[in-house]
């Protein structure tokens, strides 16, 4: 799978982009966003906003429910302001 992060996610992160391979009992996005906080504080620090995160699923916004599998393209993006 092929993770892509932006702005303050990917800051928080580290990097801009990152392969994984699903654990088997990861099979959401939601569930996603759950096992990626375990991989560290950055991670945690990354994701501490879950329920306010878009994300992008084969290039399709989609809600936390949302089944994945390992040959997706997710793009995570952090909560955005509007004025």
């Amino acid at each position: 799978m092929n993770l892509i992060y932006f702005a303050l996610i990917r800051e928080n992160i580290g990097k801009s982009s990152e392969q994984i391979t699903l654990p088997n009992n990861v099979t959401t996005t939601g569930q996603l966003i759950n096992y990626l906080m375990t991989l560290g504080d950055n991670y945690q620090a990354a994701f501490s906003q879950s329920d306010l995160i878009r994300l992008a699923v084969n290039q399709e916004y989609v809600n936390l429910d949302h089944p994945i599998s390992d040959g997706d393209e997710i793009a995570i993006f952090p909560p955005m302001t509007g004025g």
